[in-house]
C-alpha cells in the first residue's frame, strides 16, 4: 500500500480535522510539515504527528520556498489566502486537498485551475457532503432509477440561526470584502451537490436575497456594542455571547474558534469575548453578507431546480427530488420514497440516526469520507469523475458567481455565455 507524505497549510479547525483523520490511517498518510501563524496550532500538529521542528513554519511562503518534501499539500488557510499557496504548491508539483471554496473570486478560482492543469497535478476540493452516507446513499438511489428521470429538485440549506451569528455575523466570513459572498462560503457545497446528484449541467440561473435581520436597525434599545459590556439583554437574547461560547452547552468547537486555542481555558474565553469579534452584539457588527437567499436554475433536459439558503431555522438540509416514477424527500439521514406505481411511501435509512452535518460530527462522516476518497484518487483506485475533483468543482463554483451576478443586477444569467466570458 502506497503511503503519501502530507504538508498542511492552515492548522485551524478544518486542517486539524483532516490531519487528525489521517493520523488514524498511518499506513496511508504521514503528515510531515505544517505552516500556521498561531504557535499553539502549529504545536498541536507537530506533537500529534511527530513532525521535525525544521518542518514547522509560521508562513506558508516559508514552507513552499524549500524543495518539495511531500506528495500532498492540504490548503486550509482562510478563503482569501487560498490562491497564493495553491498556485505555488501546484508549481512545485504537489497534489492538493483544497478546502472549499476554491477561492473567493471567479478569477482566482481560474488561476488555481490553470496552475493545476499547467503542472499536471491532481486536486480534490473539500465538498465533504458528497462523501457522507446520507448523500452517497441518495446518489445511489437516483442512479438506480428509483424515481425515474429527474424532473425537478427543491433543496434547502437551513444555515441555523446560531451558525449564522457565529460564522457569518461575528465570524471570519461576515463580509464580502474580507472573504466572499455568503452563497460561496456556505453553499458552494449545495450547488455542487445538486449537480452531482442529478448528473446534469445548469444552463440558466437567477437569484434573489438580502441582509435583513442582523442589522443595526434591529438592535434592542439600550444594547451596548458588546455582550460583555453588561448588556441588559444577555438572559433573553438568543445570541448572547455567553450562551454560545462560555456557559454550559457551549461546544469545544465554538470555544476553539473564539480563542484560537486547541484547549481553551475559561480565562482565555472571557478575554477573547471582551476583546475579540465574537463578543460583539450581533446587531452591531460590520457584517454585510445576506441572511437569506434563493436561487432558481434550469438544467439540461429542462430539469428545474430551486435552492433556498436561510438563517432563520434550527439548521440542516432537506432535499426533495421529483421524477417520472415518484419522488424522494431526503432529510435527517433518511430517504422517504413515494412510488407512483403503488402510491406508497417507503423509508430508507441512509445513515445512522442522530449523525449530524456539523463540524463536531465530522460533517456526517464526510470529513473521513473525503480523506479516503483523496487516497483512492491519488492511488489510482477512483477516477476523477468519482471524486470532487478540481475541474468539476470549478464548474460548480461558477454557478455561485453567476447567481451573485443575477442577485445584484436583477438578471437571468446564461451559464454558457458566463463561462466563456470568464475564460477568455
Amino acid at each position: 500500500m502506497k503511503r503519501f507524505k502530507v504538508i498542511l497549510m492552515g492548522a485551524g479547525s478544518r486542517g486539524r480535522n483532516y490531519t487528525d483523520i489521517m493520523a488514524h490511517y498511518s499506513d496511508r498518510f504521514e503528515v510531515v510539515g505544517v505552516a500556521d501563524p498561531v504557535k499553539e496550532r502549529r504545536e498541536y500538529i507537530r506533537e500529534k504527528h511527530n513532525i521535525s521542528p525544521d518542518k514547522c513554519f509560521e508562513r506558508w511562503e516559508e514552507m513552499l520556498s524549500i524543495p518539495k518534501f511531500a506528495d500532498i499539500a492540504i490548503i486550509a488557510t482562510l478563503d482569501q489566502d487560498h490562491v497564493g499557496p495553491a498556485v505555488k504548491a501546484a508549481e512545485l508539483g504537489y497534489d492538493m486537498l483544497l478546502e472549499k471554496p476554491i477561492a473567493p473570486t471567479a478569477e482566482d478560482c481560474a488561476k488555481i485551475k490553470k496552475a493545476a492543469d499547467a503542472n499536471g497535478v491532481k486536486a480534490v476540493v473539500c465538498h465533504v457532503l458528497r462523501y457522507t452516507p446520507m448523500y452517497s446513499g441518495l446518489k445511489k438511489l437516483l442512479d438506480d432509477g428509483v424515481i425515474g428521470e429527474i424532473m425537478s429538485v427543491d433543496h434547502i440549506e437551513a444555515v441555523g440561526n446560531t451558525h449564522q451569528a457565529h460564522s457569518f455575523v461575528r465570524g471570519n466570513w461576515r463580509t464580502t470584502k474580507e472573504t466572499s459572498c455568503m452563497l460561496l462560503q456556505k453553499s458552494c457545497h449545495d450547488l455542487d451537490l445538486i449537480q452531482w446528484l442529478t448528473g446534469k449541467e445548469c444552463t440558466r440561473i437567477q437569484s434573489f436575497g438580502s441582509l435583513t435581520h442582523f442589522t443595526k436597525e434591529n438592535a434592542p434599545d439600550g444594547a451596548p456594542d458588546r455582550c460583555t459590556d453588561n448588556c441588559p439583554y444577555n438572559e433573553e437574547c438568543y445570541y448572547s455571547a455567553y450562551k454560545h461560547y462560555y456557559n454550559e452547552g457551549a461546544t469545544i468547537g465554538s470555544k476553539r474558534a473564539v480563542t484560537k486555542m486547541p484547549e481553551p481555558t475559561d480565562e482565555q474565553i472571557l478575554k477573547a469575548l471582551a476583546e475579540g469579534p465574537y463578543g460583539r452584539c450581533v446587531y452591531k457588527c460590520d457584517n454585510d453578507v445576506v441572511d437569506h437567499q434563493t436561487v432558481n436554475m434550469e438544467f439540461a433536459d429542462s430539469m428545474t431546480v430551486t435552492f433556498s439558503m436561510n438563517a432563520f431555522n434550527e439548521g440542516g438540509r432537506r432535499t426533495r427530488i421529483m421524477g417520472t416514477k415518484g419522488e424522494i424527500n431526503a432529510y435527517e439521514n433518511q430517504a422517504h420514497i413515494y412510488s407512483f406505481a403503488d402510491r406508497k411511501t417507503t423509508t430508507v435509512q441512509l445513515a445512522p440516526e442522530g449523525l449530524g452535518e456539523t463540524i463536531e460530527s465530522g460533517h456526517g462522516g464526510g470529513d473521513g469520507g473525503i480523506v479516503n476518497a483523496l487516497y483512492d484518487y491519488l492511488a489510482g483506485i477512483r477516477k476523477a469523475t468519482e471524486v470532487s475533483e478540481l475541474d468539476i468543482s470549478f464548474k460548480n463554483h461558477l454557478l455561485v458567481f453567476a447567481a451573485e451576478e443575477s442577485r445584484k443586477n436583477g438578471t437571468v444569467v446564461d451559464m454558457k455565455e458566463f463561462t466563456e466570458n470568464l475564460l477568455k
